[in-house]
């Protein structure tokens, strides 16, 4: 008999990887600052591991104003070079002037809806899909329904939001449960245990 904690596959021994998929990947998430990091951070992430991303997340908060929309859809030219000069987050031009936007198009969101989580929300009334998958290669990249996310997002002028990072935002902010069902945290989430 063993005591040893199993958790889905993909964390592997990165203690980094481990401490947030133990406290945060797959909890249902409705706070709108939260929700604009994780957009950002997943645009960011884009053709990179997301232990890239974790390790330089610090950097990000700082240099992204801690992740304040309003402060960061200000952000103008001058902006964008102190960022590309910025060693503590991944200097990507394109990516910079996406999140900028999407800070932009995320308040729109707001104005219109209240708030960015009531429009998120809606794409999975408003209750998180809890997938049940046995193993790993059972978890798709994306979904029909986060190809509708994704195009109505793309439709209200947000960039770096094409389906499979969609979806990675589905999973890390709960609106799915992927964990697998072999993992420790797949039935505290779907419990609403933090």
């Amino acid at each position: 008999m063993t005591d040893e904690i199993v958790r889905c596959e993909w964390v592997g021994l990165d203690p980094l990887m481990i401490a947030y998929h133990d406290t945060e990947w797959g909890v249902p998430c409705y706070d709108d600052d939260v929700l604009f990091e994780f957009l950002l951070l997943e645009g960011m992430q884009a053709g990179l591991s997301w232990v890239t991303i974790l390790r330089k997340r610090a950097g990000y908060r700082r240099a992204f104003n801690g992740f304040d929309p309003q402060a960061v859809a200000r952000y103008e030219r001058a902006d964008v070079e102190r960022l590309m000069a910025d060693a503590s987050i991944v200097r990507n031009r394109q990516k910079i002037v996406a999140a900028i936007n999407n800070a932009q198009r995320f308040l729109d969101v707001q104005a219109e809806m209240g708030s960015f989580s009531e429009y998120m929300w809606s794409f999975v009334g408003g209750t998180p899909i809890r997938n049940r998958f046995r193993t790993m290669a059972e978890l798709p990249a994306t979904t029909e329904m986060a190809d509708r996310f994704s195009r109505d997002l793309k439709r209200r002028g947000f960039a770096f939001v094409g389906p499979t990072i969609v979806y990675a935002h589905m999973q890390a902010v709960g609106m799915v449960n992927d964990h697998t069902v072999d993992c420790f945290r797949e039935s505290q989430v779907a419990r609403g245990d933090s």
